[in-house]
């Protein structure tokens, strides 16, 4: 399909969500549906508020790590003016965390992932790994990004989310209460949201760990109608 609109992939920060290899997932998609694909290492290109300016769709992923401020300016007009933010997991709802505004613009910030128990002295990833379920809200059976996904299982990290009420939810998780933790009844958190900011669409899937996540049939198709659906 020849390109008819531009995508720019940015990727980088914490090494541990595999920015490069799980970016490479959806690349091939974005091209087979029109888009010419630019990837950057780093979030520098941000800054060029004239090359932003006629991008349709920005898809991140960067854990953790800091931005400029010259960067979220122009990150940050370009959505306002219609370019489509998207991402999953760290590389969207847990990027910058110094950078109040950039909280303010996601609508979600990644607070933990209860896993076992905090004083047991574990060191894998797995530990941070328990069972929950997406469970699609009424909202999400109607939005074309979830619309035809029945609740399904995973078995990962599972996002505690801190939220406002103007993110759109798609679908939710419920934290479980076990004997040990310290929080007193079940907590249910967004897992899928989308938030319009300006002339601009946000999307967001919290899972997406690991690649065999991102892989998982579900996830995919929710994270390809995402990424379409946020696009100018």
């Amino acid at each position: 399909m020849p390109a008819n609109k531009t995508a720019l992939v940015v990727r980088g920060g914490w090494e541990g969500h595999r920015p490069v290899e799980a970016t490479e997932l959806y690349i091939p998609y974005l091209k087979a549906n029109g888009f010419d694909v630019r990837t950057e290492e780093s979030t520098a290109v941000y800054a060029d508020e004239a090359y932003l300016a006629e991008v349709d769709l920005i898809l991140q992923c960067v854990t953790m790590s800091t931005i400029e401020r010259a960067e979220f300016r122009g990150l940050r007009l370009a959505i306002e003016a219609g370019t489509g933010f998207a991402g999953w997991h760290g590389g969207i709802a847990d990027s910058f965390r110094n950078t109040s505004d950039y909280l303010h613009l996601v609508g979600g910030q990644f607070g933990c992932h209860p896993g076992i128990h905090p004083f047991e002295d574990g060191n894998s990833e797995t530990d941070n790994f328990v069972p929950y379920t997406v469970e699609i809200s009424d909202a999400g059976r109607a939005h074309p990004i979830t619309a035809g996904i029945e609740d399904f299982d995973l078995v990962t990290e599972q996002y505690w989310v801190l939220a406002d009420s103007y993110v759109n939810v798609l679908a939710t998780t419920t934290q479980r209460r076990r004997e040990f933790d310290p929080w007193h009844r079940e907590v249910v958190h967004p897992a899928i949201w989308t938030r319009d900011w300006g002339r601009g669409r946000i999307f967001v899937c919290t899972p997406g760990h690991s690649l065999d996540v991102l892989q998982d049939g579900n996830v995919r198709t929710i994270i390809e109608r995402g990424l379409l659906w946020a696009s100018r």
